[in-house]
């Protein structure tokens, strides 16, 4: 199975995988795809230089990419200290009553202060270290990147992917100079829009002239095919990896993994509470404090997440599957036991293959 997604990227296959995990990232490019880190967990540069040397080591040589949280527009920022004075005594007190309330207990030690990979200058950071690894791609989880970015990437010889939600998002991007186009459906994970994959990704394609991959929704060979026949030249797949061997491997055995695997496609919930844009997370007792009477409005990127931020670590430490706040797609009721991201790769390539034969025996 190859398009021309895999001349472009030079991978076997067109299944692209983000991931928060190198160890999932770089099981994915040694499958024949393209693995994909999330840059958005380091608020280190250097930190994020040491994850992409050891990414250079355990590739086999085979092409990977890095995605980043960073708007076209470049918004006035200032420290981390300053953006804390912005949010309002009412949601810190909500939030630590809310914890009280679930039983998670606090922190032993320091806690994080904000995720700051969701501030632009830190994404530029993550851009500028990825520039000088040899990476394949540089998507933006936030749309076009600013245009000088674009051409940053450029020079190096590296493409640009860009998520859109809407065909107009797309057409914008492409006159940016994005390369790749990602149609993210509504049923995806993490920040996504209000339109079905099914009705976007053939808007999306009519709409541009470069390619276009297919997110949300997306697990299985059927579902790849399916992509492929909406006109895409691939996949891309995010929440799929998170019941992987290897990212059991990369943060040992946790809740979030078992609250995965007995999650159903119902147990998702749409809203802006992780980050303070659109986001769909696993229906947990925390997605329904937030939903009760009574619970404060989300804060605007980026004040939500440096409320949440200590939250989300002393919920990730309680290790109950009952609480976790974890970014997860509608694919969740598919996600069943862990598996090797080989293994996962093989079976999604043999039920690809599989599909496209019956439909040319119709």
């Amino acid at each position: 199975m190859r398009t021309s997604l895999c001349d472009k990227l030079g991978i076997e296959h067109p299944i692209v995988g983000f991931t928060p995990s190198e160890h999932v990232a770089a099981a994915i490019s040694r499958a024949g795809g393209l693995g994909v880190l999330g840059c958005v967990r380091f608020n280190d540069a250097a930190d994020l230089a040491k994850v992409l040397d050891w990414m250079d080591e355990n590739t086999d040589g085979k092409p990977y990419g890095v995605d980043v949280v960073m708007p076209a527009k470049i918004p006035t920022e200032g420290a981390a200290i300053d953006l804390d004075k912005l949010i309002p005594p009412g949601h810190k007190d909500f939030v630590e009553r809310t914890l009280q309330k679930l039983g998670v207990p606090p922190l032993a030690g320091e806690g994080r202060a904000g995720v700051l990979g969701w501030l632009h200058s830190v994404a530029r950071s993550h851009v500028d270290v990825a520039l000088e690894h040899p990476v394949k791609l540089i998507a933006n989880a936030l749309g076009s990147p600013p245009i000088d970015v674009i051409d940053k990437a450029h020079e190096h010889g590296v493409l640009v992917a860009a998520l859109a939600g809407k065909a107009e998002h797309a057409r914008s991007h492409v006159a940016n100079g994005v390369d790749i186009v990602v149609a993210q459906g509504y049923e995806a994970g993490g920040h996504t829009g209000e339109i079905a994959t099914m009705v976007l990704v053939p808007e999306v394609v009519d709409a541009v002239d470069v390619p276009v991959l297919a997110a949300g929704g997306i697990g299985t060979g059927r579902q790849v095919a399916a992509a492929l026949a909406l006109g895409a030249e691939g996949v891309w797949m995010g929440s799929y990896w998170l019941t992987t061997a290897e990212y059991t491997e990369s943060l040992g055995e946790s809740a979030m993994q078992e609250a995965l695997l007995g999650a159903t496609s119902s147990d998702t919930v749409r809203t802006r509470i992780y980050t303070g844009k659109p986001a769909r997370l696993l229906k947990t007792k925390w997605t329904e404090a937030w939903a009760a009477d009574g619970a404060p409005q989300p804060l605007p990127m980026p004040l939500q997440n440096l409320l949440v931020a200590e939250a989300h670590d002393r919920i990730s430490r309680a290790n109950d599957p009952a609480v976790v706040s974890m970014p997860v797609g509608q694919i969740v009721g598919r996600m069943s036991e862990i598996r090797s991201v080989h293994d996962v790769m093989s079976a999604l390539l043999r039920e690809t293959e599989q599909t496209m034969a019956r439909l040319r025996d119709l």
